[in-house]
């Protein structure tokens, strides 16, 4: 056998060595990131005593519906899934429509100040919402918006990082087009709504998904601004189910896990123009 042969297998090999590793490892991150959801899942269908039992099994000894049924029982579960949807939709469909508006003028038009302006959007990035909690809670107090849809939605109808975001992507698109819309007439509105924002599907798609899931979850915001049962989503109506003594457990994974589908659900159906925005933003 010839050296050369020798060392093209010995490389074969090697490669084929690196990309089983790769595969092992990446398997076994997915497994690691798996088991919490698994045991959530699991631990929804399995009684009290089960949970205490057997805390670190990943499956039931027996099955019941008792975290379910507890759900629909002692809470009016439409009317908070309605609440969480409300409030996670509508403010997610305005923070796309008020920050790719505001992306595209600091993106597409030239006016003294636009850079200082952009960096005074990124600024804010690093002040934590607590810090303006107080002050934005006595507004809505004199507002008389707590315990409504407005006072949910409106303060967080916008984010700085959808503006950055939008913004990184849009100086992406070709000027080109700008120029040419502009040449048959196409105002400024024209070429956002109908040249910029159809090109911007991985975008949109990026900031609706990211936007949604952190709404979702969004516990401090809605026990902040609502008081009343009707009005409160079903993160914050679970934290009813841990008590100071006592915390039903099964039903909180139960509702955890129902959290947990629109999520995916809507994550799998748009994976594909996620990847591709988280991939391509900021890309010329």
């Amino acid at each position: 056998m010839s050296t050369d042969t020798l060392r093209k297998r010995t490389r074969g090999r090697m490669m084929a060595l690196q990309s089983s590793s790769k595969w092992i490892f990446l398997g076994i991150g997915v497994v690691l990131a798996l088991v919490p959801f698994i045991w959530m899942i699991s631990g929804s269908f399995r009684s009290e005593s089960d949970l205490f039992k057997n805390p670190a099994s990943l499956f039931p000894t027996s099955i019941t519906l008792h975290g379910y049924e507890g759900i629909w029982q002692q809470l009016p579960f439409l009317r908070l899934l309605a609440n969480s949807f409300i409030f996670a939709g509508v403010t997610t469909l305005a923070t796309l429509f008020f920050d790719s508006m505001c992306a595209y003028v600091l993106a597409r038009m030239h006016f003294r100040g636009r850079t200082l302006a952009f960096w005074l959007v990124i600024a804010t990035l690093m002040v934590p919402f607590q810090v303006t909690l107080i002050p934005v809670f006595i507004e809505l107090f004199h507002l008389g918006w707590l315990n409504t849809y407005q006072g949910l939605i409106v303060p967080r109808a916008t984010s700085a990082f959808g503006i950055f975001l939008f913004r990184q992507f849009f100086i992406s698109i070709p000027v080109e087009l700008d120029e040419a819309a502009r040449i048959d007439g196409a105002s400024h509105w024209r070429i956002y709504w109908q040249v910029i924002l159809p090109l911007s599907k991985p975008a949109i798609a990026t900031v609706a998904i990211l936007n949604f899931m952190n709404l979702w979850n969004d516990l401090l915001w809605p026990l902040v601004v609502t008081s009343s049962p009707n009005m409160l989503t079903l993160p914050a109506a679970l934290t009813l189910f841990g008590g100071q003594h006592i915390t039903d457990h099964a039903i909180l994974l139960a509702g955890a896990t129902i959290s947990l589908l629109p999520i995916a659900i809507g994550f799998f159906f748009a994976q594909k123009y996620f990847v591709a925005g988280v991939a391509t933003t900021g890309l010329k």
